[in-house]
């Protein structure tokens, strides 16, 4: 009798469940035909109004809206009709120890941008890796041995195909990695990806490396940069950073002891170096692998950050190159203020990149739960706590690798040639 009734029950579930999918049909074949009526230039008046965070969901309801949403026209109405309007949208790219990938929406909840949620209806399991870059709306990260191109304001994603790199594995030479930066080409309108490809032994030792460039349209493909004759191997610094997207920096190591900024023309395609002076070294005096610097715009000039001693003194160090073809340093030294000392003294701090007004964002090495950021006004000296809401707990207490940006989706929607 009991599994007569549990057959009953399974089979009108069933039925109920059909029922559902047959009428959720009807309503979306009836809403297509409304929709189909209306004007294409009209239907993009009024996508290009909706909340951004919605498109990537309307991409799912025809490959039409997919096509369109994705169009080159879509994108430049939606960057024309947005700009300046929008708030900063924090990303946050999640990576566990098993390669399982998260990447997290988060909105601004105060008008002073010190609170932040996770948007739950724009979660991408799946989504997202290392080392995550932006420029112009357009957000880069690599997973595996690959680089990824995603713009959040159209739910676009572009996988770049594999490198074959020229190098040649010496005898010991085990560590291969490749670093990824996004730049601009103004006068040309295009969008570029530079990749320092890297192969070393145990301490940086019998370093190579080599530069590839692809340019974002359709049918790009990776090309070899040309260095000039006394061009010296190097290991970069994951993060870079765009001054104006025209020419992309990054810190670099030649060896354990001795760092340089690395500079690349994104329209020229050359490669410049400049080698930290002896005083800029001896203040932060630690070996590659354990240096807290990082570079930053400060004011369109190009700084290094140095935290080693925020936590235990609340002291910074701001080296900024203030001609580079003289090759002049400044130094600043700032001290955080008595009120603002509790909040780095039991937490250990990494640079996660800048805000658009120049703020330097850190954030915690470990995730732990009460997850927070803090911004730091460099210009006041001002240090601000920033409170991270919705993170799902399953990312907390446990070794995965997180980075963070924050992104003004209004700065520049770009359509992404495939």
């Amino acid at each position: 009798m009991d599994a007569e009734v549990d057959n009953s029950s399974r089979l009108f579930k069933l039925k109920k469940r059909r029922s559902n999918r047959s009428c959720n049909l009807l309503i979306m074949d009836s809403f297509l035909g409304l929709i189909s009526e209306i004007p294409l230039d009209l239907l993009v008046e009024i996508l290009i109004r909706l909340p951004p965070k919605y498109l990537a969901t309307f991409k799912c309801v025809s490959k039409q809206w997919s096509s369109l949403i994705s169009s080159r026209y879509f994108c430049e109405r939606l960057f024309t009709i947005t700009k300046g309007k929008q708030q900063p949208h924090l990303y946050m790219c999640l990576v566990g120890e098993r390669g399982q990938s998260e990447l997290l929406s988060m909105s601004s909840t105060s008008p002073d941008n010190t609170s932040f949620v996770v948007d739950q209806d724009l979660r991408i399991p799946g989504m997202g890796g290392y080392y995550l870059t932006d420029l112009h709306g357009l957000m880069c990260f690599s997973m595996g041995k690959k680089a990824c191109i995603y713009n959040p304001s159209t739910g676009q994603l572009l996988t770049l195909p594999k490198i074959k790199s020229d190098i040649i594995a010496d005898q010991g030479q085990t560590r291969y990695i490749n670093r990824y930066y996004i730049g601009y080409d103004s006068v040309n309108d295009q969008n570029k990806l530079l990749c320092t490809s890297v192969m070393y032994s145990y301490s940086l030792s019998n370093l190579k490396s080599e530069h590839w460039v692809f340019v974002l349209e359709a049918g790009g493909s990776w090309k070899k940069v040309v260095t000039h004759e006394n061009y010296r191997p190097h290991t970069p610094f994951p993060r870079g950073q765009s001054i104006s997207g025209s020419v992309v920096h990054y810190l670099a190591w030649h060896d354990m002891y001795t760092c340089a900024i690395v500079s690349f023309d994104v329209r020229s395609e050359e490669l410049t170096t400049i080698i930290l002076p002896e005083d800029v070294r001896a203040n932060m005096s630690i070996p590659a692998l354990a240096l807290k610097a990082e570079l930053i715009d400060y004011g369109g000039k190009i700084a290094i950050f140095e935290h080693s001693k925020l936590k235990i003194g609340g002291i910074v160090i701001l080296w900024v190159l203030e001609d580079a073809e003289k090759k002049e340093w400044s130094k600043r030294s700032l001290v955080l203020h008595p009120c603002h000392r509790h909040l780095v003294q039991d937490t250990e701090f990494i640079l996660k990149g800048t805000t658009q007004d120049g703020k330097v964002i850190l954030a915690p090495v470990e995730m732990h739960s009460g997850f927070y950021i803090l911004r730091y006004d460099l210009q006041s000296n001002d240090l601000r706590k920033v409170d991270i809401e919705g993170v799902p707990n399953r990312w907390f207490d446990k070794e995965c690798y997180y980075d963070l940006r924050l992104m003004s989706e209004s700065e520049r929607v770009i359509y992404l040639e495939t």
